[in-house]
């Protein structure tokens, strides 16, 4: 029972890696805030989990920005303290960057990087007062490495990249760990739910997904490396050496990426 009594939050929880952790965490004795839109699912998941009693159901849209202090309050009133905060709500991309409307980019930007940024802002001041706490980020692979199709989806990972690194250290004597979770191809919906240039849904499954690692194993992963407090993990098949070879070998990265179907 690692995560005995500790609390745990989890945005985008209503699928996914997401949903998947919240049965992962559950096991291990955690009490849960599951938020997402759609409370209706929220509730299936917490009926789902070990002990339904240690689950509360917060529906939340990642949009509303300035709804995230009374967010914040709401949760608080349930446990009275937040351990961990595990971001994983987040939406994908599927447009070639010519195509796509601006406030898509915006849209991206906004439920990827800034509605993460701003829950964090709120929730960091709580445990810097306890002087501990722990923030996990789900990422993506792509936050290291763009391909087509995913511009500004690719950006937002970067961005995640970059602020966690660098609020990583500034918390560290605060007794607080950062984790940055980095998935590669997981059989997800992320895909179905992805935004084309005009804004609307993709509605299809990629095949690389379908293909991909089972959210089960992802969970597990993520999950462990939660309670080992690592600074980052890459989960995922193959696709994950792409992160090592943009790193050593940029030319040939540059080159796979360019033979990625874009249309």
């Amino acid at each position: 029972m690692l995560f005995q009594n500790k609390v745990v939050w989890i945005t985008g929880a209503s699928s996914g890696i997401g949903e998947a952790m919240a049965y992962e965490f559950s096991k291990m004795g955690a009490k849960l805030i599951l938020s997402a839109r759609r409370e209706d699912r929220l509730a299936e998941v917490r009926n789902k989990c070990i002990n339904p009693r240690d689950v509360f159901v917060l529906p939340m849209d990642m949009t509303e920005i300035d709804l995230i202090p009374h967010k914040r309050r709401q949760a608080r009133e349930v446990f009275g303290s937040i351990d961990i905060l595990v971001h994983n709500a987040g939406i994908s991309q599927r447009s070639l960057s010519a195509e796509t409307d601006l406030s898509v980019d915006r849209k991206i930007m906004e439920v990827n990087f800034f509605s993460i940024i701003a829950l964090t802002k709120e929730i960091l001041p709580l445990m810097i007062e306890r002087k501990e706490g722990q923030i996990a980020v789900v990422s993506s692979v792509t936050g290291f490495v763009g391909t087509p199709l995913r511009t500004a989806y690719a950006a937002s990972k970067h961005a995640l990249q970059g602020y966690f690194d660098a609020l990583r250290a500034e918390v560290h004597d605060h007794g607080i760990a950062v984790t940055m979770i980095c998935p590669g191809f997981i059989q997800t919906p992320i895909s179905t739910s992805a935004l084309t240039a005009d804004g609307s849904q993709y509605k299809i499954m990629d095949q690389a997904q379908e293909n991909g690692m089972s959210v089960q194993k992802c969970a597990r992963k993520s999950v462990k490396a939660i309670a080992r407090k690592k600074r980052e993990i890459y989960i995922g098949g193959k696709e994950i050496l792409a992160i090592y070879i943009k790193r050593w070998l940029p030319g040939l990265a540059a080159s796979i990426v360019r033979k990625i179907k874009s249309t």
